[in-house]
């Protein structure tokens, strides 16, 4: 899966370039907020997405576990399969089959129980860090829309779209602390 990539360097230059030549005046003090809000917005951006990654990641490789998991499965079906075809071709030729034979048989029985446990376990692990994985996601999406909409608002000197971006920036916080605490 690839990593969420959070392109904000530029427009916060703009944002404050814009806030050192022009934002001498009425409109200064809440300009240099939007900046801060901004940066702020861009730092859980970047932890978000580092997070997303790594969820990302983790779901990845617990998919794999559980592929590995689901082939040693079969590997122990197939074996079994085998050894019961040698038991009944020996009984239909009326041989005596070994009593190793068919405890054989049973352990590899045992044993698929004991690997579908661990496949499962692994696929949960999987679901459970690609939900994760999907929160940060949206949290990095919403601090990137606030970013954006408070660049707007400095650039455009209207104070409504920063509270816009501050509206944008609380939901993708709420994202974060949430994806912080799944468990």
């Amino acid at each position: 899966m690839e990593e969420i990539e959070v392109p904000i360097d530029t427009i916060q230059e703009e944002m404050h370039e814009h806030i050192q030549h022009g934002g001498h005046g009425t409109h200064s003090g809440w300009l240099a907020k939007a900046a801060l809000s901004s940066a702020i917005f861009a730092v859980f951006a970047a932890i978000a997405s580092l997070l997303a990654g790594h969820h990302s990641n983790e779901a990845m490789i617990e998919q794999i576990r559980s592929s590995d998991q689901w082939s040693y499965y079969q590997a122990k079906g197939i074996k079994a399969a085998v050894l019961a075809s040698k038991v009944e071709m020996l009984e239909a030729l009326g041989k005596t089959t070994s009593e190793k034979d068919a405890e054989k048989i049973e352990a590899y029985k045992k044993d698929q129980e004991e690997v579908k446990e661990k496949a499962t376990e692994h696929e949960k692990e999987s679901e459970f860090h690609l939900r994760v994985h999907q929160v940060f996601g949206r949290s990095v999406t919403l601090f990137q829309i606030a970013i954006t909409i408070a660049a707007i608002s400095v650039l455009t000197q209207r104070k409504k779209f920063w509270f816009g971006s501050i509206a944008f920036g609380l939901i993708g916080l709420f994202q974060f602390i949430m994806g912080m605490l799944q468990k």
